[in-house]
């Protein structure tokens, strides 16, 4: 029950980073975004990949690394739709 817990919390935090991700590759837009999202959550998923190896917590393992996986492609997109916006005006 413990893991099913943490497995249904981690589709629930995965589905809204990646609908923001997704959102952000269609509309090629930075426009409400702001750069600390995918920033912190970089910083955040890897100290949490980290603290759950240390604490043998494989379902927080693998939940952190697909969430620093979606966060990593966030931020490369939030940098080349800002670039994109950046050249065009």
């Amino acid at each position: 029950m413990t893991n099913l817990i943490g497995w249904c919390s981690t589709l629930i935090l995965l589905f809204t980073v990646s609908s923001q991700v997704y959102e952000q590759w269609r509309t090629r837009s930075v426009r409400g975004v702001s750069h600390w999202l995918f920033t912190g959550q970089l910083a955040a998923s890897t100290g949490f990949v980290i603290y759950s190896v240390l604490q043998g917590d494989w379902v927080f393992v693998a939940s952190n690394v697909m969430l620093l996986v979606t966060a990593l492609v966030g931020q490369v997109l939030f940098l080349r739709n800002r670039r994109r916006s950046s050249n065009s005006e």
